[in-house]
């Protein structure tokens, strides 16, 4: 039994000393001292890593400039809270002309109301007559 096991045990060789380690643990080193041997001279992403917040951020200051500070369906005038809404909600497409500063209010309705769940039984009751508005 002993003999079976040993005869089963797959090992590959560390990258750095070569010393055998077992192959099912999908390790490349065999310690954390080879391990940082193997990332000497790595170069990682450099720079901010939220750098799509700031040109958002920066996108929606110019748009205020340009375009005043309220809501361009609605005009609610609270500044802090516009969003910006891509018109053909391709959020890669920042031109100007597909840039629109609304409020959260007709935001949610540009996105969701045409999808509500609520708007259809709504509709096949009052249809029906059992829902009635007063």
């Amino acid at each position: 039994m002993a003999c079976y096991g040993i005869s089963c045990r797959k090992e590959h060789p560390c990258v750095v000393c070569e010393k055998l380690i077992l192959s099912g643990l999908n390790k490349k080193t065999c310690s954390r001292i080879c391990s940082n041997k193997n990332r000497t001279g790595i170069r990682y992403k450099k720079g901010r890593l939220h750098d799509k917040v700031v040109s958002q951020r920066a996108l929606k200051m110019k748009l205020i400039r340009i375009r005043g500070e309220s809501c361009e369906r609605c005009s609610y005038n609270k500044v802090e809270i516009l969003q910006t809404h891509h018109r053909d909600r391709n959020k890669s497409n920042n031109n100007l002309n597909n840039l629109e500063l609304i409020c959260p209010n007709c935001h949610f309705e540009e996105h969701y109301l045409e999808k509500s769940w609520l708007k259809n039984i709504i509709r096949e009751r009052s249809d029906s007559g059992l829902f009635h508005r007063t």
